[in-house]
């Protein structure tokens, strides 16, 4: 390993000048459950490590418009203890805190689990799924980016030189809106998804659906926003017609690959089934919303 310098940046325009300065060359530290472990084992060896949780607000979780405003380092432990949130965001909620142990919990966060830009993460595929945004800092300013966009390719992010993650905004959730997330692991705890499926809906008073968003994680090299699952569910009552091509819009829009957790076809046909399980989930939660 080469000369590590870390640095606690007090604001975020600080924080900005610390990376452009690294060029390239710095990590930001937000939990450190991933990049811990990577430089360990010697998968990076940056020169500056950016430690951003004195930043304020990037661990802090606000109201705002009706919906909510999470800093980048807030960990899992932190939202879900958030009973306001829980509620309206269950399937964010839930999917976050299937990251890791509860010692991973206490660390883990929001803006790491996205720019680890790993294909299975958990909380990717529901925050898409809820329309989740993420403000971008850099030298130019910040940008409001749908997170769907941050991840262009495993371990690879849109995120240009010197810019960071400082907070997600969830949407007002509409009357009648229900969200989930599914997943299928090898194990019953702490291992990485074979896929996963986030899916909100939201239904009018006579129970037919007015709009939807569907991800699929680990079934290509990024989260996919699936439009066509989607459609699958518009002007539907979620009936039977409706589910199987939702099922088959999920499956189509699959590009997996065979590993040791599972093979292109394995992943393709699962894919199909959480999704149809997700979407009933979500409409139970929005009729009761």
């Amino acid at each position: 390993m080469s000369s590590l310098q870390y640095a606690t940046p007090a604001s975020v325009q600080e924080a900005v000048a610390l990376l452009a300065k690294a060029e390239g060359k710095a990590r930001i530290l937000a939990g450190g459950t991933d990049l811990l472990v990577q430089m360990r084992a010697g998968m990076v060896d940056p020169a500056l490590i950016v430690d951003i949780k004195k930043i304020p607000g990037l661990r802090t979780v606000t109201r705002e418009g009706g919906g909510y405003r999470i800093g980048a380092a807030v960990a899992g432990a932190e939202l879900s203890d958030r009973a306001d949130i829980s509620k309206d965001w269950p399937g964010v909620v839930e999917a976050f805190d299937l990251i890791g142990s509860t010692q991973i919990q206490g660390r883990a966060s929001l803006g790491g689990n996205l720019c680890n830009a790993s294909p299975a993460a958990d909380s990717v595929p529901a925050l898409v799924a809820a329309g989740a945004k993420a403000t971008v800092a850099g030298p130019g300013g910040t940008r409001i980016v749908p997170v769907e966009e941050i991840p262009t390719g495993p371990g690879r992010t849109s995120l240009k030189p010197g810019e960071f993650i400082v907070d997600f905004v969830l949407p007002a959730k509409a009357a009648g809106t229900g969200d989930a997330y599914l997943r299928l692991i090898p194990r019953t705890e702490m291992d990485i998804a074979v896929v996963g499926v986030g899916v909100c809906l939201t239904l009018d008073a006579a129970g037919v659906c007015t709009a939807a968003r569907v991800a699929l994680g680990a079934v290509a090299p990024t989260v996919l926003l699936v439009p066509d699952a989607a459609k699958a569910l518009v002007g539907s009552r979620l009936d039977e017609a409706a589910l199987q091509k939702l099922d088959a819009a999920a499956q189509a829009a699959c590009r997996p690959i065979n590993d040791k957790r599972g093979t292109i076809a394995y992943r393709t046909k699962v894919a199909g089934v959480l999704a149809r399980r997700a979407a009933l989930i979500a409409a139970d939660r929005a009729r009761t919303n």
